[in-house]
């Protein structure tokens, strides 16, 4: 007896709860390749002023090295509430290639004008010599939307 595949047709409602998901997330869990294999990091997560996701990182954290290797990354955004399993509460999972940007750039202070707007405790290290933006280009996402609710997104779907 063959099972019935969990993911629902792609409809306006998962499009928003995923696009809502990236506009409230302020941190996310970055997936990425490094040489003794994959490793996950909590990192700041953001978008710029296209709606595209980006995180500022520092080169000397083990996750922005590893995205210079293989920018190859997976981000998870969407925390669970207080109450309640958390399994149920809605998560995006989006597979990406990020696109690091020098902090000499005028698309740097372009960035950065635009995420200190949602993260104003960032402006203590924004300007470190060490620090630049990580962009991520979204090939397709997977959202979560509770128990029972899954879907395959593109990054059409996304808004992207």
């Amino acid at each position: 007896m063959g099972m019935t595949s969990p993911i629902r047709p792609t409809d306006d409602a998962a499009r928003e709860l995923a696009r809502a998901l990236m506009t409230q997330a302020r941190f996310a869990a970055l997936a990425v390749q490094e040489p003794g294999g994959p490793a996950v990091s909590r990192v700041a997560f953001g978008l710029d002023a296209a709606g595209q996701p980006i995180s500022l990182m520092s080169d000397l954290s083990a996750h922005s090295r590893a995205l210079q290797a293989d920018p190859a990354c997976s981000l998870l955004v969407g925390e669970p509430g207080p109450r309640g399993d958390p399994l149920t509460h809605p998560r995006l999972t989006l597979q990406a290639r990020a696109t690091l940007i020098p902090n000499d750039t005028p698309e740097y202070e372009e960035m950065a004008a635009h995420y200190l707007r949602d993260h104003p405790k960032a402006k203590l290290y924004i300007g470190f010599s060490d620090f630049r933006f990580a962009r991520f280009s979204v090939s397709e996402a997977r959202l979560n939307g509770g128990f029972g609710k899954a879907f395959h997104l593109t990054s059409q779907d996304l808004g992207l």
